[in-house]
Order: structure tokens, then C-alpha cells, then sequence
């Protein structure tokens, strides 16, 4: 494998582009060689979960795509960032015993935390963000 890889995929801000970007990350993934069914992947795959939800859900309409980066970092490092043109960064809202979300952003730190990993937010030149995880790469070297 090169000590690079990147997958990029940019799917319209729908509901139904949530489901898309896991399979898509999922897919690419396995391609490098972290099995389907795993510990790991189903961690991946709740976080790019959560992760679109947010893009499609918080930009209120004013973002009318997201953007799916995978990268692979010499076989050591995993880093997936989303990233919406809507300028408001993520914050926890307040859980509310009733509340049905806005839990997204406390999965995604808990699990990315859980795996050895850090998340960020950087802005982007059109005034959007990304949000990055970065996770140690687990998958054994083909």
C-alpha cells in the first residue's frame, strides 16, 4: 500500500446521503483492508454516521452539499473529515431527558476518544468547516 491513500465523495445535504457516505466509507475502507463487520468498522461507520447527519441537519438548508474525506496516512493514521459551507462550528447542545438528537457531537467524541483518536474542526477558505477525526489505524499491513 502507498504511504497515501484518499477517497473523497461530496453527496447532495438530504437524508438519504446519510446512509451513502457510510456505505462509501465503508467500502473504501475495505479496500485498504479493514474488514467489514469489525469492531473498528462498525466504530467508523456510527461516527461518519453521526458526522453527515450533522451536515445535512445543521446547516438549516444553507449548505446544499457535504464532502466525505477519507485518508490513510502511512498505514498509521486514519483521518475522515466532513465538511459543509454552513459557518457555524458544532456545540453540544444541552441533553434534555426528552431530547430524541442532538446528542451527535457527544457519540462522535466518546467513540473517536475510545479508539485512541482526537477530533477537530477547521475552517474552510469559503467560510464552511470540516470536522476531522483522526483514528490510530488498526488493519493489518497486506
Amino acid at each position: 500500500m502507498a504511504d497515501h491513500q484518499e477517497a473523497t465523495v461530496t453527496l447532495p445535504s438530504a437524508p438519504a446521503s446519510v446512509s451513502d457516505a457510510r456505505r462509501y466509507v465503508a467500502r473504501v475502507l475495505a479496500e485498504w483492508g479493514l474488514a467489514d463487520g469489525t469492531e473498528d468498522a462498525d466504530t467508523v461507520r456510527l461516527i461518519v454516521s453521526e458526522l453527515a447527519t450533522n451536515a445535512v441537519q445543521h446547516t438549516r438548508g444553507q449548505s446544499p452539499t457535504f464532502t466525505v474525506d477519507v485518508r490513510l496516512d502511512r498505514e498509521e493514521q486514519l483521518r475522515i473529515g466532513v465538511t459543509d459551507s454552513h459557518p457555524r462550528y458544532p456545540r453540544r447542545l444541552p441533553a434534555a431527558v426528552q431530547q430524541d438528537n442532538g446528542r451527535g457531537m457527544v457519540i462522535i467524541r466518546c467513540l473517536t476518544a475510545e479508539r485512541g483518536g482526537r477530533l477537530s474542526v477547521t475552517p474552510t477558505a469559503d467560510g464552511g468547516k470540516t470536522v476531522w477525526i483522526c483514528l490510530p489505524w488498526t488493519a493489518p499491513v497486506p
